[in-house]
């Protein structure tokens, strides 16, 4: 039997804002999550970016805020959520809004990047709900400008994210300056030692609900993988965006992934070189130059976005058909986080990944990791000479594509392809072969076979992303 919101003992003005965004049908971590809730229960949640955490949270929140009835304390907050980017805060803060639409209570959000003394100014008066960036409220907390005297509700959202950023600290110190009596919801994508550290601390006998298995990579997103030298990405990817080489799923609107922000700034400069428009987000942008981009791309303004991880998580952009890491992450978790900005709200969509000799180790983590089944796909005939710009385009005859899988695992974490099944965007006739052993990591066509390897960077360097979540604090 399929459950509905209104069953779940949400109250009428929560239902008829729902009704109002068209929203019908819980996902799995909402059902399992408003009951308790509602109940004023703390809660563990281990969910992926995109299986509807936030409304997970926010639905019964604004009821229980409702139900007290308290008052906006001074310079203080009700309900105070914390995300590990802007772009996420904006998102959550959007949410409460148009959630609560009906229930007449106050929203704020306060993330680095923009002015203090307006921040100081819209929270003199409190407010019912405020989203923050750890390092902007804690900023605020010294200045004694704000305080969580009044706090009833506190929710950490994308935990594990926050700790890659550096936030560990500060998180502990919102910790130990928060009521005890409150409630505590607790969300994050995996569960390492520093997660169950922090949750000890954070909440008394939570119900813990976890609705996906941990690093899993989308059902409905097709995977698929490029050998390429370092210096014949720029190349492809211009092919790829200008449709001059065809690639599975048709091209609408791409997330494009690096490693670092002075990559992503090189691959916007290049493309824009080749007559391609598109915007860079990364942790150097002024949060108005970030949420400029993000605008854009979410009216189809420009086609193509180029990002760190700062948008690898929680950000929900529609219609993106395809994402490309044009440079694997060295933590393979994040790749999950990655491709999960395609395939949302029910639609397909694919997956690309960019491999050179160097980042073979990343792609062996990825697969070893998540399960990931990657189709092979072969570089254009004559593309060596392309990159040396003394030849014409010639794409590689499509029977050629190969199936590169992982060694048998069992079930593939993709959750449940049929054998044989189509992928999308593939030419008809082709099948996918989920339990093919794999090439063995082949070199592609264009000379990429070359010997050696780089060393495997530590985890969390990254190039240096934190900025996208405002990093360090103060500019959180």
């Amino acid at each position: 039997m399929t459950t509905t919101f209104d069953q779940l003992g949400l109250s009428q003005p929560v239902l008829q804002a729902l009704d109002m965004k068209g929203y019908t049908t819980p996902t799995p971590i909402q059902q399992e999550a408003i009951p308790p809730v509602l109940e004023g229960r703390d809660l563990l949640g281990i969910a992926q970016t995109g299986t509807g955490k936030t409304a997970a949270f926010m639905l019964p929140s604004i009821d229980n805020l409702r139900k007290s009835d308290n008052r906006v304390p001074f310079k203080s907050c009700r309900m105070l959520v914390l995300a590990p980017t802007r772009e996420l805060a904006g998102q959550i803060a959007q949410s409460a809004e148009d959630y609560g639409a009906l229930a007449g209570l106050k929203v704020h959000s306060i993330v680095g990047g923009t002015s203090v003394n307006k921040d100081r100014n819209k929270l003199h008066k409190g407010t019912d709900i405020l989203v923050a960036t750890p390092g902007r409220l804690l900023d605020l907390i010294d200045q004694k400008a704000f305080n969580l005297a009044g706090l009833e509700i506190l929710v950490l959202d994308e935990a594990d994210q926050m700790l890659d950023l550096g936030f560990i600290h500060a998180l502990r110190k919102i910790r130990d300056i928060a009521p005890k009596d409150r409630q505590t919801l607790f969300f994050s994508a995996t569960m390492p030692s520093q997660i169950k550290e922090l949750v000890s601390g954070y909440c008394k006998n939570p119900v813990q609900v976890s609705v996906t298995p941990e690093s899993t990579t989308a059902e409905r997103v097709d995977q698929y993988l490029f050998m390429v030298q370092q210096d014949e990405k720029q190349a492809l990817l211009g092919l790829i965006l200008s449709k001059r080489y065809e690639v599975p799923g048709k091209i609408e609107r791409v997330l494009i992934f690096t490693r670092t922000k002075h990559g992503a700034d090189r691959v916007v400069k290049k493309l824009e070189q080749d007559g391609i428009r598109a915007n860079a987000i990364h942790g150097n942008k002024s949060q108005p130059q970030r949420q400029r981009a993000l605008d854009e791309f979410r009216s189809a303004k420009t086609s193509v976005l180029v990002a760190t991880d700062v948008a690898a998580r929680g950000i929900d952009i529609p219609g993106v058909s395809h994402v490309i890491n044009y440079e694997l992450p060295n933590v393979p978790e994040q790749y999950v986080h990655r491709i999960g900005r395609t395939a949302r709200a029910g639609r397909d969509g694919v997956a690309i990944a960019f491999c050179a000799e160097d980042e073979r180790t990343y792609l062996k983590d990825i697969r070893k990791t998540t399960d990931a089944e990657f189709e092979r796909l072969p570089l254009p005939e004559n593309f060596r000479a392309v990159v040396e710009g003394v030849g014409p385009t010639k794409p590689a005859p499509k029977q050629q594509r190969q199936r590169v899988a992982p060694k048998p695992r069992g079930a593939s974490a993709g959750g449940g392809r049929a054998q044989g099944k189509p992928a999308q965007g593939k030419p008809s006739g082709q099948k996918r072969a989920g339990g093919e052993g794999r090439p063995g990591g082949q070199a592609g066509q264009g000379g990429q076979g070359r010997p050696g390897g780089g060393s495997r960077r530590r985890r969390g360097g990254g190039g240096g992303q934190g900025g996208g979540g405002g990093g360090q604090r103060g500019r959180g």
